[in-house]
C-alpha cells in the first residue's frame, strides 16, 4: 500500500525473503529514476519509495551506483522477457516470430512512457559509468543477436553480413518509433508505427543475396 505522499508502506510483521527485498529496492529505484532522474535518486528517496530503512539498502547493495546498475539489468531483463513471450506466442512460423518480436516493442508493456523515463536516466550514465556502459552494450548486443537469428530463420538466403545490417536497421527504426511514441503520440499512432516496421521487415526479408559477399555464408 502507499500513503498520501506516494511512499510505499510495508507491513512490519511480514518476513520477506532476500529476493523479495532486493526486488523491492530495484523496483523503487526504477520509479525514482523515472520520476526524479539520476540526480534525485538517492538512498533516502529509494528507501522512502520502497518503505524500508536505509540500512536495508546498504545490506543488499554496495551503494546507489550498484543499485542503479542492478536496476538497469533488471529492466533490460523485463523487456527481453516481454519480447520472448511475444515470440513464443507467435507460433512456429519464422516470419510470424520475427514480426512478433518487432511489434512487441510498440505495444505495452514495452511501449510505456515511464519506461522511457527510466531508460533516459540509464542512458545519461553510459558515457560516464563503465559498468552501465557494459550493460548497455550487452543489452544492445543481445537484441541484435536475437533479431539476426530470427532473420536467419525467416530468410535463410540472407548472408551473415546481410542479417547483421538488417538487424541494425530494424533496431534503429523500432527504437526511433518507440522513442517518439513514448514522447508524443500526436504525430503517428502505434498502429502506423507497426505498419512502418512491417514494411521495413518485408524489405529486409526480400533482399537479394549479395554475390560479392560469399565469405561469411553459414
Amino acid at each position: 500500500m502507499t500513503d498520501q505522499a506516494g511512499t510505499r508502506t510495508r507491513a512490519r510483521f511480514v518476513r520477506e525473503s532476500a529476493d523479495v527485498r532486493r526486488q523491492a529496492l530495484i523496483d523503487a529505484t526504477a520509479r525514482c529514476l523515472a520520476e526524479r532522474g539520476v540526480g534525485g535518486t538517492s538512498v533516502r528517496a529509494i528507501c522512502a519509495r520502497a518503505g524500508v530503512s536505509s540500512g536495508l539498502l546498504t545490506h543488499y547493495f554496495a551503494g546507489v551506483d550498484a543499485l542503479i546498475l542492478a536496476t538497469y539489468v533488471d529492466v533490460g531483463a523485463k523487456v527481453s522477457a516481454a519480447l520472448d513471450a511475444a515470440i513464443a506466442a507467435a507460433g512456429a512460423d519464422p516470419r510470424d516470430r520475427l514480426r512478433a518480436c518487432l511489434q512487441a516493442n510498440l505495444r505495452p508493456p514495452v511501449l510505456d512512457p515511464d519506461l522511457l523515463a527510466t531508460w533516459i536516466a540509464f542512458w545519461s550514465l553510459v558515457k560516464s559509468d563503465p559498468a552501465i556502459a557494459a550493460v548497455h552494450a550487452d543489452v544492445y548486443r543481445g537484441t541484435r543477436a536475437q533479431l539476426e537469428a530470427l532473420l536467419g530463420d525467416a530468410a535463410p538466403h540472407l548472408s551473415r553480413a546481410q542479417r547483421r545490417i538488417a538487424a541494425i536497421s530494424l533496431t534503429a527504426l523500432v527504437d526511433g518509433l518507440w522513442l517518439e511514441l513514448c514522447l508524443d503520440r500526436s504525430t503517428f499512432s502505434p498502429e502506423e508505427a507497426q505498419a512502418m516496421v512491417e514494411s521495413a521487415m518485408l524489405q529486409c526479408l526480400e533482399a537479394k543475396d549479395d554475390p560479392v559477399d560469399q565469405s561469411d555464408r553459414p
